[in-house]
């Protein structure tokens, strides 16, 4: 069976882990909750930290979550995540999404948040998480589109940021503009009952500007993705150096405003 091939650009720095704690159902899967009864079986796919596998774990109360990531070091996080909020009803393992270890029709619902941007193979994985969904159970999928980020005020240094994460990410195998792709994907992997939507996370409060600035700050000085813009030779350490300085000048700016837009697909099997 295939198995993943491209490296995951961001890696579990602190920097990294800043943000993806910050996630919850609410802010990130909106989109699925409407749809979720109290006793569905979950499956949720690169669970990162287990912050939206916790909460989709106490909105399915009679139900079960597994969380599962291709990355074994970060499952326990997850685990203490959902220990401390006493819940009995979620798992965690470690999992490829292109070889799921799953019967086929198991699960009411698949899901996956930021995960299909970084794997070798999308279309594949959706096909697996078709295989592994029950017949009239959903797929759920979200992730970042990053040429359809926008923000202000702009200066040069932003826009290389942008250019050279893309350059890194595509590098390590992944397609960091996956949010407008999820319905073209979808559609290879033979789904058809599909609705696809848009959502966005934004950040303009001083608060915010702080947070999202020098998470992206630190993390292009110190996180995995430093060391692979280094070490492919996409940037030298003044650059990212200078990039780095943009983002705490950016976050600085009284009307600064960002903005990360989402794409979603609900798929029906």
């Amino acid at each position: 069976m295939p198995k993943e091939t491209a490296v995951y650009t961001h890696g579990h720095h602190e920097s990294v882990l800043r943000s993806h704690t910050w996630r919850t159902a609410a802010n990130s899967a909106a989109y699925l909750i409407g749809s979720l009864k109290p006793h569905m079986k979950i499956l949720d796919i690169g669970c990162g930290p287990g912050t939206i596998t916790a909460d989709l774990a106490e909105l399915v109360p009679d139900g079960h979550v597994t969380g599962v990531d291709h990355a074994p070091d970060i499952l326990g996080t997850a685990r203490a995540t959902a220990a401390e909020r006493g819940l009995a009803n979620v798992a965690f393992a470690v999992a490829d999404v292109h070889d799921l270890d799953y019967p086929d029709d198991t699960f009411c619902v698949v899901h996956a948040h930021q995960v299909l941007q970084h794997v070798g193979d999308p279309v594949r994985a959706l096909s697996e998480m078709r295989r592994v969904c029950k017949p009239g159970g959903l797929i759920a999928v979200r992730d970042a589109d990053y040429a359809a980020m926008t923000w202000y005020p702009n200066a040069p240094a932003m826009d290389g940021w942008l250019d050279l994460y893309r350059r890194v990410a595509r590098a390590n195998g992944g397609e960091p503009d996956a949010g407008r792709r999820l319905k073209s994907w979808a559609l290879e992997a033979g789904l058809t009952d599909i609705t696809a939507s848009a959502a966005t996370w934004s950040y303009s409060s001083d608060e915010e500007r702080a947070w999202w600035s020098e998470l992206w700050a630190d993390r292009t000085v110190a996180s995995s993705y430093a060391e692979r813009a280094l070490s492919g030779g996409h940037a030298d350490a003044r650059q990212l150096r200078d990039i780095a300085a943009a983002w705490r000048a950016w976050g600085d700016q009284e009307d600064g405003w960002f903005v990360v837009l989402h794409g979603e697909i609900l798929c029906r099997k």
